[in-house]
């Protein structure tokens, strides 16, 4: 079956690039090895985190769809008790539309509807890239495999978009590609270590669910791990990993977190509170429901991607046992406010992920291999050192804008938080294009930013963009018979191509008095 273009991941950016290459008349694979497409949302379990202004600009008209979607299904589905606020799922402190997985999932899936039902869109569930053919600087084939069956398939396109959580295409296909932090040489910036280490990538995190049902007893069996988690403490930790302090993200020092909001401390339940009972009239007994996405159950021992297979596994089986100890912990030896110790009410709730553990279908990945690109977007261009007035360098070929601090977490190499602010800024095109490649676009966090610039170009409306862009992209190329980096280099076809994302809902520039 021809394809226009071969989508290789399933995640946010890989969807929004679906639903672009799809309005524009193209036929489309999108690849997923799990059978949830959504990643970040959804798989992964982490809602949306958010800049100030998102309810009013600062995305795609699709995102905004898909987030007015997400409250929508509340609003329709269940007894809402509004105050009039801007309605947000969980009330949790994280974002302003805090869900459960399976309703972004929902949400998803009914926007790729309409061209699943029209054959124009093919999704390929539990399926992996294994191997690609490439003639010269251009990608002839890819060969999936179905991880469930063992049926492998070789598929041809003119164009592909890797979408996957860590760059998965980019090594089987020999575009060049970085990974850990770039040296003062490299980038010039302020941050950037005196010397390149390509194993200082940020942690992942295993995400689970779990509802607080007050007075019942729902303690899990002990992890296998626990005693080593019970008293594992990092050099750059102020205590034992499994407590309720951590290293404060910007000032780094020791900073208190409490489960619940008490008199001091960051309540952690809050944080990404799904469920908020209080908002709802429901004919049940329910308890909030949150996310573990903490400080407490980052995972910095080891990587998932460019080691051994036997490493890899082990990666995720000690990320696995160090949630799951987070929360026997939790249950067991927590102290309490009251001067107890522990809150066995806590339930892990293993149907909101499907899993048999509870725990979420995939790793939140934070940090992917990197595209070495035809522009790569560092400190200084988001860095208020560096940019007067309200955002960060403008480009000539921005394709989207986005704003978030520079959040880097504590890295496989033992590095603590780094934490700075950044502007508002916008996306470059030449981000999403691989030097030495010329039919493959970076459609997720595997873009051409730095280990520091990936810190705020990673979170979920900046993947959509990125994503959604790839799609609109190549369906303009095909329709004028033209290649990538041709577009980015003359002028008039970049300027129609923008104009051609602003009619279809991209935001390519800050508002006004963001410039005064």
């Amino acid at each position: 079956m021809p394809y226009d273009v071969v989508i290789v991941g399933g995640g946010l950016g890989g969807c929004a690039a679906a639903m672009s290459a799809c309005a524009n008349g193209l036929k489309v694979l999108l690849t997923e090895e799990t059978d949830w497409i959504g990643g970040q949302v959804t798989s992964q379990g982490v809602p949306p985190d958010e800049h100030p202004w998102i309810e009013e600009f600062g995305c795609t008209r699709r995102y905004r769809t898909y987030r007015e979607k997400v409250r929508e299904t509340y609003l329709r589905n269940l007894n809402v008790q509004q105050s009039g606020k801007i309605f947000n799922p969980g009330n949790g402190i994280v974002s302003l539309i805090c869900h459960d997985p399976r309703v972004s999932l929902h949400v998803l899936n009914e926007m790729l509807l309409p061209y699943l039902l029209t054959n124009q869109l093919t999704i390929s569930y539990y399926t992996k890239v294994t191997s690609i053919e490439r003639v010269g600087s251009s990608i002839e084939k890819m060969n999936f495999r179905n991880t469930r069956t063992g049926v492998e398939e070789m598929v041809e396109a003119p164009y592909f978009i890797d979408a996957t959580e860590t760059g998965d295409t980019l090594p089987l296909a020999g575009i060049d590609y970085v990974t850990g932090a770039e040296g003062k040489a490299d980038t010039g910036e302020p941050h950037a270590l005196e010397k390149a280490d390509p194993h200082d990538i940020q942690a992942f995190t295993y995400v689970l669910g779990m509802e607080y049902r007050g007075g019942e007893d729902h303690t899990i069996p002990e992890p296998e791990m626990y005693a080593f988690w019970r008293e594992f403490h990092p050099d750059i930790w102020p205590d034992k990993y499994l407590s309720f302090f951590a290293p404060h993200p910007i000032t780094k020092e020791k900073r208190e977190y409490t489960l619940f909001r008490e008199e001091t401390g960051f309540p952690l339940w809050e944080y990404r509170r799904i469920f908020n009972k209080d908002q709802y009239v429901v004919p049940f007994q329910a308890g909030d429901i949150t996310l573990m996405n903490w400080p407490q159950n980052d995972y910095f021992l080891g990587n998932m991607y460019d080691v051994s297979n036997e490493e890899k596994e082990k990666n995720i089986f000690q990320a696995k046992q160090l949630s799951l100890a987070l929360l026997y912990w939790l249950q067991t030896e927590a102290p309490r406010n009251d001067g107890g110790n522990g809150y066995p009410g806590l339930k892990l709730r293993k149907d909101i992920f499907a899993t048999g553990d509870g725990l979420a279908k995939a790793a939140y990945i934070r940090e992917s291999r990197r595209i070495k690109a035809e522009y790569t977007v560092v400190e200084q261009d988001v860095s208020p050192s560096f940019n007067h007035g309200r955002t960060g360098k403008r480009y000539k070929d921005s394709v989207g804008i986005g704003s978030y601090s520079i959040d880097l977490h504590p890295s496989m190499t033992g590095r603590t938080y780094l934490d700075i602010p950044a502007l508002p800024f916008h996306i470059p095109l030449g981000a999403l294009l691989p030097k030495n490649a010329d039919n493959l676009l970076a459609g997720c966090k595997n873009i051409g930013t730095t280990h520091i610039t990936n810190g705020c170009y990673r979170l979920q409306p900046t993947e959509w963009n990125i994503g959604e862009a790839c799609g609109a992209l190549i369906a303009f190329c095909i329709k004028n018979k033209m290649a990538p980096k041709a577009v980015r280099e003359d002028k008039h076809l970049l300027s129609s191509f923008q104009e051609e994302l602003r009619k279809d809902g991209f935001e390519l520039e800050w508002p006004d008095e963001f410039y005064q």
